[in-house]
């Protein structure tokens, strides 16, 4: 499918309802996140073709989800009704986009290092991506709730329910937090077995993938900020 056609492939979603194209946004940044859990452990298992296929499928998804932020912002600018204040959705839309960039990102740093692990590291680094991965997930739920408020035109009891998963994202944020200054303390433990330059490059990993979990919590406050102002 060439751009334009996954644009028009976009813009009929957004016709039938302008929270659809948001899921299919934030399916995007699961998809990508998904695909790294699963590099992660290609780079443990020191399968380097599969590590840059992954790359390579995460820059792929990471570029989809751009085409679809660019079509719901220019489509906002037209004289659509929204259930929602247009700033708000733009302002939750930002931090959402960013899941799939912190997620590029950290694709791409596994394809700079040879494959050379303590175990206790791949222990802690596994344990992070899983926390990470399961925040993105329950995010996910949080983002397919938008279509049930619209359509009970925010009724009292989908709101709560909304809410609610939003404070379990960031709940969940919160242990990846944890995990991720775990991991960075290992790393110094075991400082004798890497070079300077595996010290660096662990830590960086560590942010990395816990990055992905502060935009995820990032944007599910957002999210509740739009549905409170509508």
């Amino acid at each position: 499918m060439t751009k334009r056609e996954y644009i028009r492939s976009v813009l009929s979603v957004f016709a039938k309802s302008p929270f659809r194209p948001l899921h299919m946004h934030a399916t995007k940044g699961g998809d990508a996140v998904r695909k790294l859990s699963e590099e992660l452990s290609a780079f443990f298992d020191c399968d380097t073709t599969t590590v840059l296929r992954l790359n390579n499928e995460i820059d792929v998804l990471e570029h989809e989800a751009d085409v679809i932020k660019q079509t719901i912002r220019s489509e906002l600018t037209s004289t659509i009704m929204l259930p929602v204040h247009a700033d708000d959705l733009l302002n939750f839309l930002k931090p959402q986009d960013s899941i799939s960039d912190e997620c590029q990102d950290a694709a791409y740093w596994l394809t700079l290092r040879n494959c050379q692990v303590p175990k206790e590291l791949e222990e802690g680094f596994r344990e992070l991506m899983s926390r990470t991965l399961a925040t993105v997930e329950m995010y996910e739920l949080l983002v397919d709730t938008l279509s049930e408020l619209l359509e009970s035109s925010f009724g009292k009891k989908d709101v709560h329910e909304t809410l609610e998963l939003v404070t379990r994202v960031e709940e969940m944020e919160h242990q990846v937090d944890v995990i991720e200054k775990q991991v960075m303390k290992q790393i110094f433990e075991k400082e004798e077995l890497l070079d300077g330059g595996g010290v660096y490059f662990f830590l960086e990993l560590a942010k990395n993938i816990g990055r992905i979990a502060d935009r995820t919590e990032s944007a599910a406050d957002r999210l509740r900020t739009m549905v409170l102002r509508r």
